[in-house]
């Protein structure tokens, strides 16, 4: 199952390549192979694939809230550069999410695939032409319709 979704991944890329916002979001709920997709894909091609949670709250750790809402965008966007690749693989991302961070988790991903193409593991799913994150209810619960992005996604856990 991981090798058509490489491979989905891949052709996605290189359309990715033509668009203004260059966006792949490999969207499924938890344990539908993303992550062991991405970490393939990372091995064959040579993207470089970071985890943002772990990554971003090393670099946060010492701010403070508000201090953590304003700099998240640039900590992350040097994260990225710092892998000095054209198309970086980016994997739990849920951090983003988080109401105290007070960021748009699609906008912001979108401005940082200006530069470069970003392929990211979004944990949720794609309902109609929606891009959905968490449950109605939920304090992240996020929901976009029409999202600027390739979508590649997964409709079940493996």
């Amino acid at each position: 199952m991981t090798e058509s979704l490489s491979g989905e991944i891949q052709r996605r890329i290189k359309e990715a390549e033509a668009q203004y916002h260059r966006l792949v979001l490999v969207v499924g709920p938890a344990r539908s192979g993303k992550t062991l997709t991405l970490q393939q894909l990372a091995q064959r091609s040579g993207y470089p694939l970071l985890n943002v949670n772990l990554c971003l709250s090393e670099r946060i750790l010492d701010l403070t809230v508000r201090q953590r809402a304003l700099r998240t965008p640039k900590l992350l966007d040097e994260l990225i550069g710092t892998a000095g690749a054209n198309v970086v693989l980016l994997d739990n991302i849920e951090m983003l999410f988080d109401r105290d961070l007070r960021q748009d988790p699609l906008r912001l991903l979108q401005r940082l695939s200006r530069s470069r193409t970003v392929v990211a593991a979004w944990p949720g799913e794609v309902v109609g032409i929606d891009l959905v994150y968490a449950e109605p209810g939920h304090p992240e619960y996020r929901r976009y319709t029409s999202p600027e992005a390739l979508l590649v996604h997964r409709e079940q856990a493996v």
